[in-house]
């Protein structure tokens, strides 16, 4: 079974410019309500759920896709079995699903989660 992109994130270093400007762009409801200031884009019309944020320390502007996978853990094994390599482990978000970050042959950074629902 193919796995599905589950969800998006933006994040660079003025995460409320980057919010007015995909809320413009694409007229996403954006609410950052909550203790992190984590932009929820409003995905309940149609498309994938994501998020836009500040960068992480040290880091710059990025932006990931998340796929959903049935074990975070053996999915990173095969990535790394298949010649990417794990940049961030399995890690759980508080009230939400696991996730982890890998690269890719080529470089490129790529998120999976397990998601709450599964």
């Amino acid at each position: 079974m193919a796995h599905k992109v589950e969800w998006f994130e933006v994040t660079g270093n003025d995460p409320a410019k980057l919010r007015a400007f995909y809320a413009g762009v694409f007229g996403w409801k954006i609410d950052a309500n909550n203790p992190m200031n984590y932009g929820m884009v409003d995905a309940s019309d149609s498309g994938i759920g994501g998020g836009i944020g500040g960068a992480q320390p040290g880091g710059g502007p990025s932006l990931t896709f998340y796929v959903s996978v049935p074990d975070v853990e053996a999915t990173l094994k095969d990535v790394e079995a298949r010649g990417g390599r794990v940049v961030n482990p399995p890690m759980e978000v508080p009230g939400g699903p696991k996730i982890a970050h890998f690269a890719d042959p080529e470089g490129n950074i790529v998120g999976i989660m397990k998601p709450m629902h599964s």
